[in-house]
Formats: C-alpha cells, sequence, structure tokens
C-alpha cells in the first residue's frame, strides 16, 4: 500500500481532529524503521575448532552500534544493507563482513598468531606488546597451568630467562623466586600485583583462576613500583566475567605423587659392618681393647638379628594430589561477573599426617554506565597445613628418614607412644625414628585470608579518567604445636615435665588506596599517555602466643591443663604513602620513549631517610616500520629497545633504626649493685633504602607474519647500600656484637634469548618456544674493611658470587705412616684417613687451607615447550633445567661419616690394609682427622634437564546444546630427570641467601601422575 492511499484511509476512519497526529506516528515510525535497518541474526565461533564465541563485539562499521555475542555465540542487530558489519574479539583477527541483503550472517574468527597485538598488564595500566620499551616477559600460561601446584609461583619455573624458582615436594611448602639473580642479603623474592593488590606472595590465590602472568624484571618496567620493585614484579590477573549468558566451567584433577628416585643406604648387614669397623677402628687407634656395640655384635646375646628397617619402604608412600574447580561466568554491559570455587587438597608421600588443603573463593564483578566503570573483588581463602617437625634446626624429616639405622624397629608397643627406638647400651646411636616422631606430634597452621577490592572510573572529559582504587587485605593465622609425653629412644625422650603445648595467633591487615589519573591523547603521529597516582598504604600486625608446660600421658592438649604457663604479645604499625607518575611517548608507530617517576615515604625508616625518589627512561625504536627501509616480505618486525632507572629495597624489621637499652641492668660499683642501663641490641640510626640502578638493551625480531620471533637481551643490575651485619667492639654492650647498617654493593648481568615458532595453518597445528638465560653474579663491596660472610659451606668475599663452597681439598689416602709423617700436618691422622691439600704451604692443614670450589648460583636457566594438536587431540611437553653451578650434598656427607647413624652403601668399599683401591676411607668412631669436614669430597654438579610436564588430551566430540564442551587429559609432572647428582632432586628449596647451594635434606619434588576432565556448560 503506498503512502499516499495509507493517509486517505487514516482521514476516512480517524476523525478530524486526529488526524495530523496519526500522519505524524506514522512519519516517526518509518523514520525509525528507515534508521535501525532489518533484524540481522548469526552466530559467532571459532574457525579452530568450531565452538560458540561469547563476548565477541559486533559492530556497525563508521557508528556506536554494538551488539555482543551470548554465550552460545548467537547475536542480534539492526543494521541496512548499506552496512558493514565488524567482528572483534580478543585473540581473534578481526572480521568484515557486508550486510547487503542477508538477514543471517554467520561468521568463523581465525586465532590472532600475532602476540604483538596482544595486550599486557603493566604497572597501574595497559599496553600493546609491540609498544612495551622495557623488559617485561608474558607466561605462556596454556604450558604453565599444566604443572599441578598449590602456588602461582611454581608456575613460573623455567617458563621465563632470568626467572629463577626453588621448591619441594612438601605440601604446602613455600616456593622461592628469584628474578635476574640476588639483589639484597635480606630479602630476594618479587613483588607479586593480584588484580591491582600488592602481595608478597601467591600462596594463598588459585592458580587454575590466573588468566594473565606479566613478569617486569627491569627498572625501566618496574619504577613504577618504586622500593617495592628491587627484586622484579609479577603482575597476575584473574578471570573477568563476559557479557553473555551463564558460563559454567569444571575441572577436577587427580594425581598420585611418589619419589622417583631412592638413596642407596645400607642394610643391617651392612649398617653393622660398618659401624663394627669403624668401633674397631677407634678402639686399635688408642691401643684399647676393641668393644662393639652389644646390638652389632654377633657374640653378644642383645645381637639384633631380627630388625632390618627398610626406613624409605616404611616412611614413603603413594601421595594424592587434587583439585577441583567450579567456575560461573556471565552478565550484561552494565554488571559481568565471574565467580569461581577451588578446592586443593595434597596428601604427602611422607607416611604422616602432614598434608595440605585449601578452599578458595573468588568474585570478579566489572561493568560499564556510560563514561562510568566500575568493579569489585572479593575473595576467600581457608587453609590447613599440617607441618613437619624438626628436633634441631636443619634437621628434616627426610634427613632424620635416611639416617635411621635399620636396627631401630618402626613400632614398639614397650615404648611410651607406641614408635621404635634406640638403645644407647645396646646400639649407642643417637637414631630419631622420624615417622613415631612426626605422627606423635601435632603441629598445625591455619589460616583465613579475605581480600576486598573496589574500583570506580570516570571519564572527566575525553581521553582524561581518573581510578579510585581501595583494598582490604585481611590474614587471621593459628599454629599449634602440642609435644606430649613419649619414648622415642636414647636423646629423643620427651617425659612429662618437659610435655609442650604452643599457640600462636595473629593477623595481618593491609590496606591500600590508590588515586590514579591518566590522559591520552593523539595528535596527527603524536601520541601521548600520562598517568600520575597518590597511594597511601598502612600494614597493622598483631600476634599473640600462649605455652604451656607439664602434661601427662593422655592428657588433654589444651593450655588450661598444662602445670605451667606464659604468654606474650607483639604489635607494630607499618604506613606508606606514594607519589607516581608516566609518561608515554609514541611518533608514527616507530619512535617509542617512556618515563616514569616514584616519591616513597614509609614509617620503616628515621625521618631524615624515610623518603626516597625512584625513576627510570626507556625507548624504543620500530625499524622496520621506517618508510626508507625495504624490507623482504618475510621480515614482520625488528625494533630495538632499552632503558636505564633505579630501584628500592625496604624489607627489614619495624623500629630497625631505634637501638634497644636494657634500663633494669645494674653494676658493681664500690662492692655496691648500683642502677644502669644497657644496650641490648644495636642498631644503625641512618639505616636507609637498598637502591639498585639497572640498564637493559634488547633486539625484537619478527618473521613470516611474526610466527617465528626472536628476541635477545643483555641486563645488567648494581645494588648499593645492601644491608649486611658489620661486627662491633664488645666494649658496646651489645648482643650480638654486630649491627645491621648498609655496607654492602653488588652486582649481576646476564643474556637473555626467547624464541618461538607458530604454524597453525593446517590442521595439524604447533607452537614450539624455548628460553635461554645466563647470570653473573658479584659483590663489590662488604662492610667498611670487607670481611666476607660465611654461611653453610660458602663464603661470601668482594670480587666473587654470593654463597660461593668455600671447603677443602681432598687428594687422597694416606696408606701407610710414613706418608702421614712426610705430609703436612693433620691432627688424628693416620693410613686410611683423608689427605687435604695443603693450599697455603705452611705445612700444617688448618681453616686457612679452605678455598673456593665453585658457585652456587646456576649460571644459567633454559626452558622448551612444544605443543600440537590434531582434530580432537592435543598434546605438550615442557623441558626446564640449569646448570654451571656446584652443590654441597650434605646429605650424602652425613651419610659416609662412619658413625653410628646409617650409612650411604659407597662407604662399604672403605679403606682397609687389603683394599687400598678406593678413595673412601676407613671409618672411625669420632672421627679424629675429620675426614667428614666440609670438602670436595661432597660437592657436585648442579646441572640437570627435566621433563617438567608432559600432557595428552582428548576433546570430546559433542552436539548437545548444554554442554558446550567436554576434554579429558593424562598429565605427567617431573618425569625425568637427567642429572649426576647423587641426591634426590638437584632441584631443591635453599631459602639460606648464602647458603644456596646446601643440600641437607630437602623434600624432593615428586613424580606426579594425574588424570584430568575439563567440562564447559
Amino acid at each position: 500500500m503506498s503512502n499516499h492511499k495509507l493517509l486517505l484511509y487514516c482521514n476516512y476512519l480517524l476523525p478530524k481532529k486526529e488526524w495530523l497526529l496519526a500522519v505524524l506516528m506514522l512519519l516517526f515510525s518509518a523514520n525509525q524503521l528507515s534508521a535501525q535497518g532489518k533484524e540481522i541474526k548469526g552466530i559467532v565461533t571459532s574457525a579452530q575448532d568450531n565452538l560458540p564465541l561469547p563476548g565477541v563485539n559486533i559492530m556497525i562499521k563508521g557508528t556506536k552500534t554494538v551488539a555482543v555475542t551470548g554465550f552460545d555465540g548467537e547475536y542480534i542487530i539492526k543494521a541496512s544493507p548499506n552496512d558493514v558489519l565488524v567482528f572483534s574479539f580478543i585473540g581473534f583477527q578481526n572480521k568484515e563482513i557486508a550486510v547487503g541483503g542477508q538477514s543471517k550472517i554467520d561468521a568463523a574468527l581465525t586465532e590472532d598468531t600475532n602476540k604483538l597485538n596482544e595486550v599486557v598488564v603493566i604497572g597501574y595500566g595497559t599496553q600493546k606488546k609491540s609498544d612495551l620499551t622495557g623488559s617485561v616477559s608474558v607466561v605462556n600460561l596454556e604450558s604453565a597451568k599444566k604443572t599441578v601446584t598449590y602456588d602461582a609461583a611454581k608456575m613460573l619455573q623455567g617458563q621465563v630467562p632470568g626467572v629463577t624458582v626453588q621448591s619441594s615436594g612438601e605440601p604446602g611448602g613455600f616456593v622461592n623466586v628469584k628474578i635476574r639473580g640476588i639483589t639484597s642479603f635480606t630479602n630476594n623474592n618479587p613483588l607479586f600485583v593480584i588484580d591491582g593488590i600488592m602481595v608478597d606472595a601467591p600462596y594463598d590465590f588459585a592458580p587454575g583462576e590466573i588468566e594473565s602472568m606479566q613478569v617486569l624484571k627491569d627498572a625501566s618496567s618496574a619504577a613504577i613500583y618504586g622500593v617495592r620493585g628491587a627484586n622484579g614484579v609479577v603482575i597476575i590477573t584473574t578471570k573477568k566475567g563476559k557479557a553473555g549468558r551463564m558460563d559454567i566451567k569444571f575441572k577436577s584433577i587427580v594425581g598420585l605423587q611418589d619419589v622417583a628416585k631412592k638413596w642407596d643406604v645400607t642394610d643391617r648387614v651392612g649398617y653393622q659392618t660398618i659401624t663394627n669397623e669403624a668401633e674397631r677402628n677407634r678402639d686399635l687407634r688408642a691401643g684399647v681393647p676393641v668393644s662393639i656395640a652389644p646390638g652389632n655384635n654377633p657374640a653378644s646375646p642383645s645381637y639384633i638379628s631380627n630388625v632390618d628397617t627398610d626406613w624409605q619402604k616404611e616412611g614413603l608412600q603413594t601421595g594424592v594430589v587434587q583439585n577441583q574447580t567450579l567456575t560461573f561466568g556471565g552478565g550484561a554491559e552494565s554488571i559481568m561477573y565471574s565467580f569461581n570455587v577451588d578446592y586443593f587438597k595434597n596428601t604427602s608421600y611422607f607416611k604422616t599426617p602432614q598434608d595440605y588443603e585449601r578452599l578458595s573463593t573468588n568474585l570478579n564483578l566489572n561493568g560499564k554506565k556510560g563514561k562510568f566503570k566500575y568493579g569489585a573483588k572479593i575473595a576467600y581463602t581457608q587453609s590447613d597445613k599440617e607441618i613437619f617437625n624438626e628436633y634441631n634446626v636443619g634437621q628434616t624429616a627426610i634427613s632424620d628418614l635416611l639416617g635411621a639405622i635399620p636396627t631401630m624397629p618402626v613400632y614398639d608397643s614397650n615404648r611410651l607412644g607406641g614408635y621404635g627406638g634406640t638403645d644407647n647400651l645396646t646400639q649407642r646411636a643417637i637414631s630419631m625414628n622420624p615417622i613415631g616422631y612426626n605422627n606423635l606430634i601435632e603441629n598445625t597452621g591455619k589460616r583465613n585470608r579475605f581480600i576486598g577490592d573496589i574500583w570506580g572510573e570516570v571519564e572527566i572529559v575525553k581521553g582524561l579518567k581518573y581510578k579510585l582504587d581501595v583494598s582490604y587485605d585481611r590474614t587471621d593465622w593459628q599454629n599449634r604445636k602440642f609435644m606430649p609425653p613419649s619414648d622415642l629412644g636414647w636423646y629423643y625422650i620427651t617425659t612429662n615435665d618437659e610435655a609442650s603445648l604452643d599457640v600462636a595467633n595473629g593477623n595481618e591487615l593491609r590496606t591500600f588506596m590508590n588515586n590514579i589519573l591518566t590522559y591520552e591523547v593523539s595528535l596527527g603521529k603524536h601520541k601521548i599517555e600520562a598517568l600520575a597516582g597518590w597511594i597511601q598504604e598502612r600494614r597493622d600486625n598483631y600476634n599473640h602466643w600462649s605455652k604451656g608446660v607439664g602434661y601427662e600421658p593422655g592428657e588433654i592438649s589444651m593450655l588450661q591443663y598444662a602445670d605451667s604457663r606464659d604468654a606474650g604479645e607483639t604489635k607494630f604499625t607499618i604506613t606508606g604513602i606514594s607519589y607516581i607518575s608516566r609518561l608515554n611517548y609514541s611518533y608514527d608507530d616507530r619512535y617509542l620513549l617512556q618515563a616514569n617517576f616514584r616519591q616513597d615515604k614509609t614509617s620503616l625508616f628515621s625521618e631524615k631517610n624515610n623518603s626516597a625518589n625512584f625513576y627510570s627512561f626507556s625507548g624504543g625504536w620500530k625499524i622496520s616500520n621506517e618508510k626508507f627501509l625495504k624490507l623482504p616480505d618475510w621480515i614482520s618486525n625488528i625494533k630495538l629497545r632499552g632503558g636505564y632507572g633505579t630501584l628500592g629495597n625496604n624489607t627489614i624489621p619495624q623500629y630497625f633504626f631505634a637501638s634497644t637499652v636494657n634500663s633494669f641492668a645494674g653494676y658493681d660499683f664500690n662492692n655496691e649493685l648500683a642502677p644502669g642501663t644497657t644496650v641490648v641490641a644495636a642498631l644503625d640510626p641512618n639505616v636507609k633504602w637498598e637502591k639498585t640502578s639497572s640498564a637493559n638493551v634488547a633486539l625484537e625480531l619478527g618473521f613470516l607474519d611474526n610466527d617465528l620471533q626472536f628476541t635477545a637481551e643483555y641486563f645488567t643490575k648494581k645494588v648499593t647500600d645492601i644491608l649486611v651485619r658489620v661486627p662491633l667492639p664488645f666494649s658496646t654492650g651489645a648482643f650480638p656484637a654486630d649491627i645491621f647498617t648498609n655496607a654492602g654493593d653488588m652486582k649481576n648481568h646476564g643474556l637473555e634469548f626467547t624464541a618461538s615458532y607458530s604454524n597453525h595453518h593446517h590442521k595439524f597445528k604447533y607452537d614450539i618456544s624455548a628460553n635461554f638465560g645466563t647470570l653473573k653474579n658479584e659483590v663489590t663491596k662488604i662492610g667498611v674493611n670487607g670481611n666476607p660472610l660465611y654461611g653453610a659451606v660458602s663464603k661470601t668475599e668482594v670480587g666473587r658470587s654470593v654463597g660461593e663452597l668455600f671447603a677443602w681439598e681432598a687428594i687422597g689416602i694416606f696408606q701407610n705412616a710414613a706418608e702421614v709423617t712426610s705430609s703436612p700436618t693433620q691432627t688424628g691422622a693416620a693410613p686410611g684417613d683423608i689427605k687435604f691439600r695443603d693450599v697455603n704451604n705452611d705445612g700444617i692443614i688448618t681453616d686457612a687451607d679452605r678455598t673456593f670450589q665453585g658457585v652456587s648460583i646456576p649460571k644459567y636457566g633454559f626452558g622448551l615447550n612444544f605443543s600440537a594438536s590434531y582434530s580432537n587431540f592435543d598434546f605438550s611437553m615442557f623441558w626446564q633445567g640449569s646448570g654451571g653451578n656446584k652443590v654441597f650434598n650434605a646429605m650424602y656427607r652425613n651419610l659416609m661419616i662412619g658413625q653410628y647413624t646409617n650409612h650411604h652403601v659407597d662407604e662399604l668399599n672403605y679403606w682397609t690394609p687389603t683394599n687400598t683401591n678406593t678413595n673412601i676411607p676407613a671409618p672411625v668412631i669420632g672421627d679424629p682427622n675429620g675426614n667428614a669436614r666440609d670438602s670436595n669430597r661432597f660437592i657436585e654438579s648442579g646441572d640437570y634437564v627435566r621433563l617438567q610436564t608432559m600432557e595428552i588430551g582428548f576433546n570430546i566430540p559433542l552436539n548437545d546444546k548444554f554442554i558446550q564442551k567436554a576434554k579429558v587429559y593424562i598429565n605427567g609432572q617431573n618425569l625425568l630427570t637427567i642429572s649426576k647428582y647423587k641426591g634426590y632432586d638437584p632441584d631443591f628449596n635453599s631459602e639460606g641467601l648464602l647458603s644456596r647451594g646446601y643440600d641437607g635434606g630437602s623434600f624432593p619434588n615428586p613424580r606426579t601422575i594425574s588424570l584430568g576432565v575439563e567440562v564447559s556448560f
């Protein structure tokens, strides 16, 4: 019907006075129909697996009209035939489709393999990867998440050059991370930033909820964090909700863990053979009748022949690790959500109650309304860790297990507690029963952590935005250790009077308020981004402890039942204020400049030293974008970047600038006690920040549309004003007789290389990436006089690396008395003993004859990733390793000392007058020559190559609207280690900064075989 006829019809039907209104309504409807166009429907899928893509933006080109796909990939938008629809989604290439006469338009998006277009998170903002001028490494999360772990820090191992990770097989154990070497003698762990919230470690956060992870390695990228960034920064972003229908994902993985390698220790016969020989040699050298321990003497009625305990078999079991995750996500543009529940439990491979269990929840909210963006985060974690017990410092459950003698039973109903032990008269052996010790003692650590964060951002004018971010981070803990009366044999007896209960309760509250102003503007070829901010921080710590002593067997382990009680409490507050700024400038997408500045002020230092300024400058040149260059098509990118900056480190205890005195100290004056005051601990009132300056330069190359990428980088880090302990005269009255002050300098430098190749152009798709990094550390100053620092079998001195191994050098075995007499003097030496080198040629073996035996810090580290997929199958493997360092195998030394503890089978080849072709000394009780002293006998190479993870998966083909995706897979971790190291694991956790190469019995990383399933609804 024509518009003219329609008007006549309306005129006939409607009263005259309504005619004008009808015409207006008709014209308005026609105009609306013309403006909105017709309704277009469709589904957006991934070209790789044909699965629907939720959250895809569909925009009418040249307009602000936008639609978003729902969970099933469907969308509806109104457009005219002349319009062009632009489909865009992060990680995929944009696609444009002309509407024409179509009413249904489906789109299959292709993955964007050009990683230079990736947007990465940097300090207080984001930046396109191709525009980075600092050293920022993006972690390959697809590979990293295949490491089954409770701690996201473990996922970094081998993934990024310049990052060293040390961990252990202890359930819930701490993970040590070092970025580009050591920069302090106090704390070298990096700062972790999770969704903008600064934390010391990601221990309480579920790794499966992570969406991206970046490592800021140099001052150019980390200077915005000032005093917190000296050790590098790891930025973690968790998953956010996307607009669309509710997205539900479930993941479950269950694995079995065991220790892949066993120590070769002696059985009962071997143990008795060596121990008897050691007692015989002791008595023969002393010229007294030979006395053999009755339990080891076949001629004695007390001879033990019916006990032959294999402690590794009895103490080690198959552990279980499990992780279940349920995630909900969805919403609309005004409010989007992602809620995650994560349960993790690790049953130890040690046959004791020392397990780790954690429940984590995380809710992220974000949305947009006009020019206002907002969001919030609520996270809660509850964890429970059973703690292994150490009788003496450094005496671990693993060292006790290996040193336990085979003539001691695991269980003994005649002893209080029901566990076996040794007898001083029968066996003469002080030997710990680690199974009994760790089962009898109740030692638990409980943590509850709550994080709340809320932020809002408003665009004041075009390009100018203000953001307010307030966070609340509270951790509550309770540690409880009950040591009941028990009898675990000679030396390890706990009497009723010694039985004790220790309870510690505390909490820490950390609050941050960030005020950030940003401005972005483009003026032709010039692009400017500016940031300025004001940050307030407060940390409140409270700890209360109570101790009860004296319990009867079977008595309730509560403080009120103790015979005596004691208690105490501590409380402190640390505050800080920071001012930050950053300026980014680019010209014509060719020249890049960035400048950062931060001023920090903290209550950790005295008023005159509590402020410090940190800055950085960096630049980049996209050589491949120069118009005068005529590069072949296969060269996609050439970029040169470099930078310089300063950072700080304030990881010292609170009030460490104020000396402590005892005002109740009396002194003798003319035989009368007079009141007085004395210094308890001397502290330097001028203590200040440790400062790090770093510089780096890098070349980035891309080929074949950036399918092939390569980066080479050189860096150097210099640290000044390192806090070290300097000796004081005893006349000061301070105890200990030293002072903690800024008196050390250090430097690190190295090369880092990364290479990757992606081929997603065929049905068989694969990715290969590799990284390699070198590191050299040198101490340039210690104290005023350069006095060295000593650790466990280590010495740190000017001109050398931190914690270099320092020991005597064994050069053979004395074969006869004449050789002993003609050699440099060794107190207690006899034929069959170790001969040590006289380094200073003074004719006597002393401490001065120790010499450096190798660096304990790996000189290089590497990682290699390979992943592939074909049809519904996928496969991946990840190799990792390090080398160039030496390790002091203290556990091997402890098994080779020839005393009353158990022995390594190597010692069965000990020297005798008829067995001289050996390097194993004759065992002697008391070891008068010091054969077991720190020497190169126990120093080994720390080199290793490890198949860290391998996974095979199958995507189950489905045609179900309810279940969108289902995958099953089998995962192997720590499957193969190539190393000459005699110990359990060359990759052991050593927390001592000066004793990094000392393995005194660490928990080995277990071999894990897991079965997993992932389902998306």
